[in-house]
């Protein structure tokens, strides 16, 4: 497979700790695509969140909302249309969380400011959706030992994972292609990050599940 026929636009989706960020990175390195990357870090009100979820969810979201829109137009302006590109997040996962996190009341009002700052998005031309069980999620959550996530809880992971579930179920707007990757490690296991290349030299037509487990491929 030549380089050229790998997707100009690659995005990773899947819950928090699944390996999003780690997996962009490596792709990015193999294939010279340009990283586009969240900044969960850069959020004022992500710690404040984790510790109290309802009274902090609108604030965090509308960030990641700001955010969403200045990515927008620093990696997907039409000059730069032709750009490969792998982010670590697709742009409807704010109404994703939105959902999860937001009263009634407040999901109406997120998705009318939201509307200011971006109406439209650009599709992935394959999208990569990392699974992986809520409990080992918890674990490599606590392993990486960021302060913000210390309050997470694996009741939290669990009600994430089912909204993933849900979402990427009904998915239809981009070619999907949907990983597990328990026990799997990008980083340290060379041979998990070449079986996941060798997916990206493939055709994905609709939606392809691969449990890239240990004892499975």
């Amino acid at each position: 497979m030549e380089k050229s026929r790998i997707p100009n636009y690659i995005a990773i989706e899947g819950p928090i700790g699944v390996g999003k960020t780690s997996l962009a990175k490596q792709i990015s390195q193999e294939f010279g695509h340009a990283l586009c990357l969240e900044k969960p870090d850069e959020n004022p009100f992500l710690n404040s969140f984790y510790e109290n979820t309802q009274k902090y969810a609108f604030a965090t979201q509308m960030h990641f909302v700001m955010q969403r829109s200045q990515q927008i137009n620093m990696y997907f302006s039409d000059d730069l249309i032709e750009k490969p590109i792998v982010s670590d997040f697709i742009f409807q996962k704010e109404d994703l969380f939105a959902e999860l996190n937001l009263s009634a009341d407040e999901l109406n009002i997120f998705k009318e400011i939201k509307t200011k700052f971006y109406e439209t998005f650009p599709k992935p031309d394959l999208l990569i959706y990392l699974q992986a069980s809520p409990k080992q999620i918890f674990e490599r959550v606590r392993k990486r030992g960021r302060t913000y996530e210390d309050s997470i809880s694996l009741n939290y992971l669990e009600d994430v994972c089912e909204k993933y579930a849900e979402f990427f179920f009904n998915y239809s707007e981009s070619p999907l292609l949907v990983l597990n990757v328990d026990n799997v490690d990008f980083i340290a296991n060379k041979l998990d990050l070449a079986r996941v290349i060798d997916c990206l030299k493939k055709e994905i037509v609709g939606k392809e599940f691969i449990n890239l487990a240990p004892g499975f491929f």
